[in-house]
């Protein structure tokens, strides 16, 4: 599960098993992990989190989006 990136609280990082999904990435915070596809942004599981911490999610991985899906093509091939 390599690690993209962290942001305070949360790391965001791929599963190295997901290769045959579209491009996502799973954002956790303590034992809480959501998953947000990438193209676009738009969240796939909530993983225990509230909705507006969600939104809040939502927006950072908005504003790396460009980032998150050069590191997944660069992981997992085009």
């Amino acid at each position: 599960m390599p690690t993209i990136k962290h942001i305070g609280p949360y790391r965001f990082f791929f599963v190295s098993l997901d290769y045959g999904e579209p491009p996502h990435i799973h954002v956790q915070r303590e034992k809480m992990v959501a998953k947000f596809w990438l193209d676009p942004v738009a969240l796939q599981k909530a993983g225990g989190f509230k909705a507006k911490e969600l939104n809040q999610i939502a927006k950072l991985v908005q504003e790396h989006q460009d980032e998150f899906l050069e590191r997944w093509y660069e992981f997992f091939g085009r």
